[in-house]
């Protein structure tokens, strides 16, 4: 049963406290001094030995505003490992026939869904946002595609917000696909620090089964990544790479190495434990495709290094050049 018809939440939080609208603007601050007490420690990256080859994505957001062919057809060209779908206005997007084209056509794997709940997309499908996930279900199903990112609510919408947590994990029950829900920010005023989102903008702390973490909006936010990932331990499905300054309140994704945020670790941390999940890349790219495609290629060679694919191509070389007796 949808879980919009399905909903016995009350107005009240959890604890039965009502959610403030604003706090402080601190947590940010407090990160940055962290921060700065962690690089200036040396900012120490794990020895890499890696326990599994991660798969390395795009997200069809790198290309923007270009379409989702051609993410498809930059990720076969640079040598990504699949493709993560947003889900937006343009009808290819939302198109399961026109998606499985791409998908073999440039023989990349869509690893995982974006669902349309960015603040922008408020308008697709109309304004149920439980129609949102579902749609976003029902074309994953037909691809097969294993996971869903989502975005928690806007305190703004009401029941859908009151009872998201329940209401992800009834879908995820009911369909068999992993809804993957990310880590956000507050919105920034001033002094003060807008709470957006219920029944947070970490999601770190609820009770999900499968989490979402992007490296730009925890250095929006000032959250520890480190932290995050391993608070999160096999809750962790999906890791959104990008990179950002934490100096400023615009959701920034940098490539991968040209921000503060620790990725290099993170990458390094995940492949040691053998995580199961996929890294996707989301970072903002040039209009001019040869500077687009120039950043998609650093970016991928910073993952790949990072999470060790290296060595297993040293391993490779090795075994060709050993003989036996």
């Amino acid at each position: 049963m949808s879980p919009r018809r399905d909903r016995h939440s009350t107005d009240a939080p959890r604890d039965g406290a009502r959610k403030p609208y604003t706090r402080p603007n601190s947590a940010q601050r407090a990160a940055r001094e962290a921060l700065s007490k962690r690089l200036s420690a040396g900012d120490p990256r794990s020895d890499q030995a890696p326990q599994r080859r991660i798969p390395v994505g795009l997200s069809t957001s790198s290309v923007f505003p270009a379409g989702a062919e051609e993410a498809f057809r930059l990720a076969q060209k640079i040598g990504y490992d699949g493709v993560e779908v947003m889900v937006s206005y343009p009808k290819d997007s939302q198109d399961p026939a026109l998606l499985r084209e791409y998908s073999q056509r440039y023989q990349q794997p869509i690893l995982s869904l974006h669902a349309p709940t960015l603040f922008f997309l408020q308008g697709l499908w109309g304004r149920d946002a439980w129609i949102k996930i579902e749609r976003t279900v029902e074309i994953a199903k037909e691809l097969e595609v294993p996971t869903i990112v989502a975005h928690p609510p806007f305190r703004w919408q009401g029941r859908y917000a009151r009872g998201f947590v329940e209401g992800v994990r009834a879908l995820e029950e009911e369909h068999g696909i992993a809804i993957a829900v990310e880590n956000m920010y507050p919105w920034r005023l001033g002094v003060r620090e807008l709470l957006n989102y219920l029944p947070d903008h970490d999601p770190t702390d609820e009770d999900y089964a499968h989490v979402t973490v992007d490296l730009s909006h925890a250095a929006t936010a000032g959250d520890d990544a480190l932290e995050m990932i391993d608070r999160l331990g096999d809750r962790l499905t999906h890791l959104h790479l990008a990179d950002g300054s934490g100096k400023t309140t615009k959701d920034e994704h940098l490539p991968p190495g040209e921000g503060n945020q620790p990725c290099a670790e993170v990458l390094r941390r995940l492949a040691n434990r053998g995580w199961e999940g996929s890294v996707l890349l989301e970072v903002s790219t040039s209009n001019n495709p040869e500077m687009r495609e120039r950043t998609l290629r650093q970016s991928l060679a910073f993952a790949r290094h990072h999470l060790g694919h290296h060595l297993d191509e040293e391993s490779d070389g090795d075994d060709v050049g050993s003989t036996t007796s």
